[in-house]
């Protein structure tokens, strides 16, 4: 299990010994600690439950971490509760997941939400953004399943995969991933090494 609970700070770029320019966005991961570890004989399944982030000392009985996260796992983790976990668990050059929520959106219409084209342009058009038609007539007699519509955007869960790490720094807990990261400054995260990177490699080695 190699992953850690960030906060998404913003995007800056990097440039290197050549001067090749990098964008990237950086992530404060601080120490994530162990509150909870879930194995398969006593809870039927495996995972580790993980913290960050202090909350403020105004009641004694709500959770002190701000961001609590459970990752599964596939076997009995080695952890135990109260351990920490840092950003050394990567090193530059890692590919990750990120896995965050997307900026809230609103309720929008359908040439925003799914890239509608639209109608004529014209004055004496008529329709220019609306729905129009949803459906065929007397057969199938209903909305097809899948339909595009009108309705609520964003505000969901969203992974990007195989982002590189370009750059760590341990004395301030930062991580520069390279390209941008769902959800808005100041949003949570949950950085992991990537899967598919992993499973490719062991599929070009067997080559």
């Amino acid at each position: 299990m190699i992953a850690i609970l960030g906060k998404k700070l913003g995007m800056t770029q990097i440039f290197d010994e050549s001067g090749v320019q990098t964008p990237v966005t950086l992530v404060e991961a601080v120490p994530s600690e162990v509150l909870a570890v879930k194995t398969q004989e006593k809870n039927g399944y495996t995972a580790v439950q993980l913290g960050a982030f202090d909350k403020k000392k105004t009641t004694k009985n709500k959770p002190k971490k701000a961001f609590i996260k459970e990752i599964r796992v596939k076997e009995n983790p080695s952890y135990k509760v109260g351990d920490v976990i840092k950003v050394d668990i990567f090193t530059e050059g890692d590919y990750v997941d990120v896995i965050g929520t997307t900026k809230g959106k609103g309720f929008q219409g359908g040439m925003r939400r799914w890239n509608w084209s639209g109608g004529d342009s014209g004055h004496g058009s008529m329709f220019h953004r609306a729905v129009g038609s949803i459906g065929a007539n007397t057969f199938p007699g209903r909305v097809m399943k899948g339909k595009t519509m009108p309705g609520h955007m964003g505000n969901e869960k969203k992974t990007v995969q195989n982002l590189k790490v370009i750059k760590i720094d341990k004395e301030s807990n930062l991580i520069a991933i390279k390209g941008a990261l769902p959800g808005h400054a100041n949003s949570y995260v949950i950085v992991k090494i990537a899967i598919k990177k992993k499973k490719k490699a062991v599929k070009d080695g067997a080559k």
